[in-house]
């Protein structure tokens, strides 16, 4: 069983292995001709329930041949530009290639004795990306798991910034009188993390949003306001750069007015828009940014990186201390004095992969006005995808985007029954993944079913949309044909 340890007596089967595997993906690459195989749930599980894990093939290519059948024939394939659902990028390859050294390395960036130069890279990372927002000279932050853990540690951070001095603020009490303001189309891990920090069930309150989807700064006033005249404390105001439902930027500089107004840490929710950091001609979106106490950015959303690949920024390095734990097998409080650069002080990790390089690799080989290349052409396609949509007396579109999110509802000129549109379009999303033809997302709007493409793929080009656009509607008459033949 030796054999299979990666060291210096196994580098050449390490080098057989992993070739053969790569042999493996690239040539499904290569021949994939849509995004899915549409297999359902109930075809797939039989297929590895059978499998007997306790009974090794003891061959690496059997377990290949093992491996076609139960993932890689069916897997979902984010590289093909008809996968136009999730917040899913297909991935560059220096990055790739970042994930299989770092993996072959195996660091763990918790503490400079387990990483040492990786320790280092992820810093300098970190500081680019500050550089990049304009946090400022103090600023700093560590790589996360994703903009969920990012946003939870933001929050941790304005909850512990917001005890020490404030009016109103007593110890066991405290925490009730907390509260997070956030729009209504804003990430579900607002409200996670507010649960998860032990604040009250009314701790997030959703400020409305305008037609354009950004949050309205009148209400996000007027309720700074009565949360001050109620006796209460505004512990953050979590602003969104590019929601996961429609791309909306919210204003950022009047939201920075108002959270300086009333002491509210400011968070910035880039996980989706932090491709416009490396934009050619987009940067101005993010205006504002540079006044945020903390930032969050996800790389494997709009950097084309592998996930995953986050991070937490923070304008004052010196708030990461909330996150701060000495252990004297790991990180003992005399390594501080001694300026020996642990990570795992900054975490809410403990081991934690290093991310960072797949990031270092794609900005050394391709450069940041690359990556900002690729980000502007899916937002040019998305405009193009949006005058399709407008033009088209099938669609009903809901805003004009702002990055590479469309969202919109097939709407039958001879149906006028909401509920029944509603079965419509549920129907054409659940049709079109069956087939295999295409992948898209739905949400609801107005309490209506709507259907999203999310565009992060520059090989998608305006053909497909408007291809999948005739696809959806096809399913979408099939079914009001059928309903209706089953109503008579």
């Amino acid at each position: 069983m030796r054999s299979h340890l990666l060291n210096d007596t196994t580098a050449e089967r390490y080098r057989h292995s992993v070739t053969e595997g790569i042999e493996r993906v690239a040539a499904k690459l290569a021949t994939t001709d849509r995004p899915f195989t549409g297999v359902d749930v109930n075809a797939l599980s039989p297929r590895i329930e059978q499998i007997d894990l306790d009974r090794p093939l003891h061959d690496t290519t059997a377990v290949l041949d093992e491996l076609e059948e139960v993932y890689l024939r069916d897997a979902i394939y984010f590289h093909h530009p008809r996968y136009l659902a999730h917040l899913n990028c297909p991935v560059v390859i220096p990055a790739v290639l970042g994930e299989a050294v770092l993996s072959a390395v195996n660091s763990s960036v918790d503490t400079w004795d387990q990483s040492a130069g990786g320790t280092l890279i992820e810093r300098k990372l970190i500081d680019w990306t500050t550089e990049r927002i304009g946090l400022g000279p103090a600023a700093d932050g560590v790589f996360t798991s994703g903009g969920t853990q990012s946003n939870l540690q933001a929050l941790l951070l304005a909850r512990e910034e917001a005890k020490p001095g404030r009016a109103g603020w007593e110890e066991g009490a405290g925490l009730a009188k907390l509260r997070v303001f956030t729009s209504e189309v804003s990430h579900f891990s607002v409200k996670k993390s507010a649960k998860l920090l032990g604040l009250g069930q009314d701790a997030v309150v959703s400020v409305p949003v305008g037609a354009d989807k950004r949050m309205r700064t009148v209400a996000l006033a007027r309720e700074l306001e009565r949360c001050e005249r109620d006796g209460l404390i505004p512990m953050a105001v979590v602003a969104t750069a590019g929601t996961t439902d429609f791309g909306s930027i919210d204003p950022l500089p009047e939201i920075a007015e108002l959270c300086a107004r009333f002491g509210a840490w400011m968070h910035v929710d880039a996980a989706y828009g932090c491709g416009l950091l490396a934009s050619l001609r987009r940067r101005a979106l993010l205006d504002g940014i540079e006044r945020a106490d903390s930032v969050t950015v996800d790389y494997h959303k709009s950097f084309f990186q592998p996930v995953s690949s986050s991070a937490v920024l923070v304008r004052d390095a010196a708030t990461l201390r909330h996150a701060t734990y000495h252990a004297e097998y790991l990180n003992p409080r005399r390594m501080v004095q001694e300026r020996i650069p642990n990570q795992v002080d900054k975490s809410l990790q403990t081991t934690r992969r290093f991310d960072a390089l797949k990031l270092w690799m794609t900005l050394r080989v391709m450069g940041a006005d690359g990556i900002g290349q690729l980000f502007d052409e899916v937002c040019d396609l998305a405009e193009e995808g949006w005058k399709l949509l407008a033009a088209d007396p099938r669609y009903d579109v809901v805003v004009e985007p702002r990055l590479s999110t469309l969202v919109f509802r097939y709407v039958p000129a001879a149906v006028t029954d909401p509920a029944r549109i509603d079965r419509a379009n549920l129907y054409a999303r659940k049709a079109l993944f069956a087939s295999g033809d295409a992948v898209v997302a739905s949400t609801k709007v107005g309490g209506r079913h709507y259907l999203k493409f999310t565009l992060l793929n520059p090989e998608t080009t305006a053909d497909d949309i408007a291809a999948v656009l005739d696809l959806i509607a096809g399913h979408a008459e099939q079914y009001l044909g059928e309903s209706l033949d089953r109503a008579s």
